[in-house]
C-alpha cells in the first residue's frame, strides 16, 4: 500500500510541479505570483495589491515603486545593479490604473510636477505646489548608439530591426513609431503618441523597460539580454539618452524664477554702483590735482612782484 501511495504522491508532485514553475509573470520578474486555482495564475506587484497583467507592459509608475521595495519583499528578484542616484528613480504615488499622480513628494515634504512619464517639469516647493494637471509627455527622442564596426549597417536594416524590436518585445505598435534616422553610429528613434487608447501601451512605458535593457537590467522574467540582429548583423547598443517632450512647455517656479530676478537686479545695482564710486573717487583725485597745479602755478607769477 505504502508504494503505491508514494508512487501517487509522486505523480501529483510531479504533475503540480509544472503548473507552480509556470505561474511566473513574463513582463515583470518583480511580479509575485500564487496559484489560486487549477490553470489560473494571479500576479501581483511586489510590495502592493495591484493585479498585474502579465500579458503587456506594466506601467513605469508601478515598476518605479516596485524598485523602492527592500530586498526581502522582492523574493529575490532585485535588480542586479541595484538603484543609482542618478537614475531619477524615486517612490512614486500611483493611481489605480497606474498612471502617475500629477503632484510627487518625498519624505522631506519637497514636491514637484510631473509629466505621464514621470519625469519632472517644475521646480521642487513644499507640500502647497499645486500641480493643476498631469501634462501628457507627447514624443519621446531616443537616441542610442552601437558599437563601432567596420562597415555601417543599411537604413532600412535598422529601421526595420528597431521597429520589430518594439512590436514584438515592447508590445508597441509600429503607428507609434514616427521616425527612425541613422548617422552611424547613433540611431535616433522618434516615438510619437498625442491619444493613447486604453489597451494601447504607453510610449513611457515602452521606453522605460527599454532603457532596463539597454543598462542590462531587464524587467522581463527571463531576464534576457537585450539582442537586436540588422539583417543577420548583430546591432550591439551600448548607450542611450532619452529625451521627453510634453504638449505643454515645462512650468517654471515663479518664486525661484523672482529669487533668480533679484539676484540679478542685485548684481547689475552693485556693479552699477561700484562703477559710479570709482568715477567719482577718479574725478576727485583729478580735480585734486588740477587745485595743486593751480596754486603752485599761481604762487611761481605772483613772485617776481614781491620784490
Amino acid at each position: 500500500m505504502e508504494p503505491l501511495f508514494g508512487a501517487v504522491l509522486a505523480l501529483i508532485l510531479a504533475v503540480a510541479s509544472p503548473a507552480h514553475n509556470n505561474c511566473t509573470c513574463a513582463t515583470n520578474k518583480w511580479a509575485v505570483c500564487a496559484q489560486d486555482s487549477p490553470g489560473n495564475c494571479t500576479c501581483r506587484l511586489a510590495g502592493s495589491d495591484h493585479q498585474v497583467d502579465c500579458s503587456t507592459l506594466t506601467s513605469k509608475c508601478f515598476l518605479m515603486k516596485a524598485e523602492m521595495i527592500p530586498l526581502k519583499e522582492k523574493r529575490l528578484w532585485r535588480p542586479p545593479h541595484g538603484l543609482a542616484d542618478s537614475d531619477g528613480i524615486y517612490n512614486p504615488d500611483c493611481k489605480d490604473s497606474g498612471v502617475f499622480k500629477a503632484r510627487q513628494c518625498n519624505q522631506s515634504s519637497t514636491c514637484w510636477c510631473v509629466n505621464t512619464a514621470g519625469v519632472r517639469r517644475t521646480e521642487k516647493g513644499d507640500r502647497s505646489l499645486s500641480c493643476r494637471e498631469l501634462v501628457r509627455t507627447r514624443w519621446i527622442y531616443l537616441e542610442v548608439a552601437h558599437k563601432r564596426r567596420s562597415s555601417a549597417f543599411h537604413v532600412p536594416d535598422v529601421a526595420k530591426a528597431l521597429t520589430h524590436l518594439f512590436e514584438s518585445r515592447y508590445k508597441l505598435h509600429p503607428k507609434y513609431i514616427s521616425a527612425i534616422k541613422y548617422d552611424p553610429p547613433r540611431i535616433q528613434i522618434r516615438l510619437d503618441q498625442n491619444q493613447k487608447p486604453r489597451w494601447d501601451v504607453d510610449i513611457a512605458d515602452a521606453a522605460y523597460y527599454f532603457e532596463k535593457d539597454v543598462n542590462n537590467d531587464s524587467v522581463f522574467h527571463s531576464n534576457s539580454k537585450l539582442t537586436v540582429s540588422a539583417n543577420g548583423d548583430a546591432l550591439a547598443i551600448e548607450k542611450l539618452w532619452i529625451y521627453y517632450v510634453d504638449e505643454k512647455p515645462p512650468e517654471l517656479c515663479m518664486r525661484q524664477l523672482a529669487a533668480g530676478i533679484s539676484a540679478v537686479v542685485t548684481v547689475v545695482v552693485l556693479t552699477a554702483g561700484i562703477g559710479i564710486a570709482v568715477l567719482l573717487i577718479l574725478r576727485w583725485l583729478r580735480t585734486k590735482k588740477y587745485k595743486k597745479f593751480d596754486s603752485k602755478e599761481m604762487g611761481e607769477i605772483k613772485a617776481p612782484s614781491l620784490e
